[in-house]
């Protein structure tokens, strides 16, 4: 940690205000092809946790899903300081480990799995559709929690990530681009975030 970094960082422990539980990060598979990327992306988790967050989801927004393969085997190889759930399009089980990653796995796609799955419950006779609510759908979600904090790098538009779970999230975007993403770009996001008033769509 450079100079200016401890200097935002005892600003920030010494501000009033909770830290960011949840942290999610949206990236593209195109970020992680920059030189450095996984290694950034390893000291992300790390500052989250150092931070006060229980949990971090990182979403990767793929385009081409040829690559799901090679990024996972990628990402499968980091050092994470807790375990890891890697999600790809066709899973449908839910994530409950500290650390999830969603490659490519759309918030659309994600939420009508939910929707069919509930479906395919009620023509089952499992379940009555006058008890469909909330906590059905998000029972049925891959990533069934939502994120006090997100932080979205290069561009202001979220591709298509976690359209259910981030209602009621913070969002902090940055111009800042990923492969130049540094810790004192972490420690504004959760001044921004701390700085906050969170009103849950009230």
């Amino acid at each position: 940690m450079g100079l200016y970094e401890r200097y935002l960082a005892l600003r920030l422990r010494r501000t009033p205000g909770d830290p960011p539980s949840h942290v999610a990060l949206v990236i593209t598979e195109r970020d992680l092809l920059e030189q450095g990327a996984y290694e950034t992306l390893e000291r992300f988790v790390s500052w989250s946790f150092e931070y006060g967050a229980g949990r971090v989801t990182i979403y990767v927004s793929v385009l081409d899903e040829a690559v799901v393969d090679t990024l996972e085997r990628e990402l499968g190889r980091l050092s994470f300081p807790r375990p890891v759930a890697i999600r790809r399009p066709s899973d449908t089980e839910p994530a409950t480990e500290p650390i999830q990653i969603s490659l490519g796995l759309g918030g659309k796609h994600e939420f009508a799995m939910a929707v069919r799955r509930i479906a395919e419950d009620v023509e089952a006779g499992a379940l009555n559709a006058d008890d469909v609510d909330e906590t059905e759908i998000e029972q049925r979600l891959v990533f069934p929690e939502e994120p006090d904090l997100v932080i979205k790098t290069g561009e202001e538009r979220l591709s298509d990530f976690m359209i259910w779970q981030s209602v009621y999230s913070e969002l902090y975007f940055t111009d800042v681009n990923w492969r130049d993403f540094r810790e004192r770009d972490f420690i504004r996001a959760v001044q921004a975030f701390e700085n906050r008033q969170r009103r849950f769509g009230r």
